[in-house]
């Protein structure tokens, strides 16, 4: 576990458009609750969490102060404007922590966030500074060409599915996103490619990341049994 001294800040990335759910995210009910409040109440709750940063579309960066101010996240440091690309928000989310060892990035819509999850990323992440969120894929896999013929069928025990949140020393993430360019779908992606090590750690099969409306069906489900 990091020490009593160092500093860890959060990045809520939440600066999609939505355009597989038509409608924004950020402005959801998920049982009665914001979407974006599920995952900052689990980190402004946490002992372990200094400063957090929620980075959302220009357009609502007034409901999330708003939301700041009412839910009491007393953790926020920063409510910022993302970018074009995921990792460009997340980029502009970094740059706004201050003094931090180890930075936690969690998708905004992953909504069922948890303290183990937090714990488990922060433990991870001392053997080799970068440590990501995953579950084993259930399915069998198959690698598939342009027409749809199957080249190979993967080796299932090998294969995991990554989630947020996705944990690193701050340094190495933000020196990655300093060296990247290229289109990449996650922080890891970026750090993998500098050539560090990157630890999975168990995450939970309830984590689902809302894109489309019948995640969103699924999520009020897991809500209730939560």
């Amino acid at each position: 576990m990091k020490s009593c001294t160092s500093q860890t800040g959060v990045v809520i990335a939440g600066a999609g458009i939505s355009q597989r759910m038509g409608v924004d995210k950020v402005c959801m009910s998920l049982a009665g609750k914001p979407l974006l409040a599920w995952s900052v109440d689990v980190c402004q709750s946490c002992g372990l969490v200094n400063q957090i940063v929620i980075v959302l579309h220009e357009t609502k960066l007034d409901l999330g102060r708003r939301l700041v101010a009412e839910r009491g996240w007393s953790k926020v440091v920063e409510v910022c404007p993302g970018g074009d690309r995921r990792q460009d928000s997340v980029r502009q989310g970094l740059s706004k922590l201050k003094g931090c060892d180890w930075v936690i990035i969690h998708d905004g819509a992953r909504p069922f966030l948890t303290l183990e999850l937090i714990r488990d990323g922060l433990e991870a992440v001392q053997s080799t500074g970068s440590a990501v969120a995953a579950v084993p894929v259930k399915d069998t896999v198959k690698l598939g060409g342009s027409d749809l013929m199957v080249r190979e069928t993967l080796n299932r025990q090998e294969l995991w599915a990554a989630q947020t949140p996705q944990v690193f020393r701050f340094d190495i993430i933000t020196k990655a996103h300093e060296q990247i360019e290229d289109d990449v779908t996650d922080g890891a992606s970026m750090v993998e490619q500098l050539g560090y090590k990157v630890k999975l750690y168990m995450g939970s099969y309830d984590n689902i990341k809302i894109t489309t409306p019948e995640d969103l069906a699924l999520a009020e489900v897991i809500a209730r049994k939560k």
